[in-house]
């Protein structure tokens, strides 16, 4: 489908949940977040119906986020659900790498197609006071794994402050060149200020190439990140809620003071 802007629309970006199991200081306050009820929280068989609406208007590639997704209890299960809708043709997640040691080959079993996996440094002590905690060596044993299972291409998400030159952004280039890894820098972003940047080794951020549409977690169709429209899958319908979100798709991000990005997805 195309915007009114004819820009083809075909890729939906799913948060999964609002939880996370690190606390990385670019996304999470250090003293937590308000979660959201369970009850709020689309169920399995919720999400799996929006992308079979989806896939009817013409959106056949789709990615799982958070949060952190693989917190999602019975993640797989949801995986497997989306990949039987006939019409997906990709379908990826995007996670911090901490449980995918343990979970690539199921996920990769249950039809996920490929993974993007959060790394800013290879230095274990700067890993950890950037995510608060975080055990880095747990990320490198989910790439190895990830790669043994066939999830390929690993996309790595590289958060920098200004530019791919950084030392830490050089050294999980060069990490990245002698695995086999597509390397993205992602510059730090800022929702309500509407600061952005197009992604070096992406498509991401570059506003007139856009793709996608975004569902949160408890259900609201989201046409930008760097935008404040939503609609409810539940009280409109999954189709009207994507028609709404689509024909009010912005020509370019501007900011965002409502949401979140541990609750939207990156």
């Amino acid at each position: 489908m195309y915007d009114r802007f004819n820009r083809h629309i075909n890729y939906l970006r799913i948060s999964v949940t609002d939880r996370c199991n690190l606390r990385c200081q670019y996304c999470m306050p250090e003293d937590g977040i308000r979660l959201m009820n369970h009850q709020d929280i689309l169920s399995f068989e919720e999400i799996t119906e929006v992308v079979r609406v989806a896939v009817g208007q013409g959106i056949d590639k789709f990615r799982i986020t958070g949060g952190e997704p693989l917190v999602r209890k019975d993640i797989v299960t949801l995986v497997s659900q989306m990949a039987s809708v006939s019409g997906v043709k990709d379908l990826s997640i995007t996670t911090n790498g901490i449980l995918l040691k343990e979970l690539a080959q199921p996920l990769k079993d249950a039809g996920l197609r490929r993974v993007n996996i959060s790394l800013d440094t290879l230095n274990p002590l700067k890993f950890s006071e950037i995510t608060r905690g975080g055990d880095i060596h747990k990320v490198l044993r989910g790439i190895q794994a990830a790669k043994a299972a066939g999830l390929e291409p690993i996309k790595i998400n590289c958060v920098v402050f200004k530019s791919s030159n950084e030392a830490d952004a050089l050294e999980v280039k060069e990490y990245g060149r002698m695995n086999n890894l597509q390397v993205r820098f992602i510059r730090q972003m800022n929702l309500e200020s509407g600061e952005f940047s197009v992604v070096e080794g992406g498509e991401g951020g570059n506003c007139s190439q856009c793709n996608r549409l975004r569902l949160t977690a408890n259900g609201m169709v989201k046409p930008c990140l760097f935008d404040e429209q939503e609609f409810s899958v539940r009280e409109l319908g999954a189709e009207k809620a994507l028609l709404s979100a689509l024909n009010s798709k912005p020509l370019n991000g501007c900011f965002n003071s409502k949401g979140s990005f541990y609750n939207i997805g990156g």
